[in-house]
């Protein structure tokens, strides 16, 4: 078995399945991970408010080893029971306007994030998916251009996945290592500060309790959690994972998110 004192977890098409819920086999799972003093760690994209339904589900908050959650992928971690961020990075207002004017050049909107609220020019069908998918509020606003000023963890451009595919191109030649650009669903491209991400937060985290990087392992399926699966020791991809990250990861596992993967991969390799 291997020797893993922190699961960092992925949200969307890993932990969830495509009713975007959390089964009863992977809450068995998790829950005995905990019982035994592993640190169970919700990684997503999602802000803080979003992640918290799922952290209900598990019922683990109370422990020590279920106190942390990771969101805006690896820009915020939270302490659920001091009930503060312990760990923020923000992307740089310059960044933050060069990229909401380009985007606009090109017909889209951006949107940034707080810990429940979703901010944007104008609503879209896209910000309106966007605030579906997350579960948050939606707010216009008015001055964005100066609301933006104050800098933020993540924008988030949505779109068409063609058009969003040459923007990032351009965001890249433009930035270079001020920013970090990927696509987390193909209607999803989102910027955030440099040398941040799942992965490097979770690095923080074990050395924040004081747990060796040795034993961490990550769990993912998609781009933004590339520095997940790179970083942690015990990198995992779900069956149902790209291409590229399966390439990367040290396992992948033999179920996919809507067969339980992350139990019946924990029960045959850690539990």
């Amino acid at each position: 078995m291997l020797d893993v004192k922190l699961i960092a977890l992925d949200l969307d098409d890993t932990l969830l399945n495509n009713d975007r819920q959390i089964s009863d086999e992977n809450v068995k799972a998790l829950r005995e991970c905990v019982a035994r003093g592993i640190y169970i760690v919700m990684c997503s994209g999602r802000a803080e408010d979003a992640i918290l339904p799922f952290v209900r589900r598990l019922e683990i908050a109370g422990s020590q080893a279920g106190r942390y959650l990771i969101a805006i992928n690896g820009c915020s971690i939270f302490d659920l029971h001091e009930r503060k961020q312990i760990f923020c990075r923000k992307v740089e207002s310059d960044v933050l306007l060069k990229t909401n004017q380009i985007a606009e050049e090109w017909g889209l909107r951006s949107e940034v994030y707080t810990p429940d609220t979703i901010y944007y020019r104008e609503e879209t069908k896209w910000t309106k998916m966007d605030v579906e998918l997350c579960g948050l509020k939606g707010k216009v606003i008015d001055d964005y251009d100066s609301f933006l000023q104050t800098g933020f963890t993540k924008m988030l451009v949505p779109g068409e996945p063609e058009k969003l595919q040459e923007l990032q191109k351009v965001l890249k030649k433009e930035f270079g290592k001020k920013a970090v650009i990927f696509t987390s669903k193909p209607y999803f491209l989102e910027i955030l500060p440099p040398d941040c991400g799942k992965g490097e937060a979770v690095i923080w985290l074990s050395n924040h309790i004081g747990l060796s990087p040795e034993k961490t392992m990550g769990f993912g399926d998609s781009m933004n959690d590339e520095s997940l699966i790179r970083l942690c020791k015990y990198g995992v991809c779900m069956k149902n994972g790209l291409d590229a990250i399966k390439e990367i990861a040290d396992f992948v596992t033999e179920k996919d998110n809507n067969s339980s993967g992350i139990a019946d991969f924990l029960y045959k390799n850690v539990l």
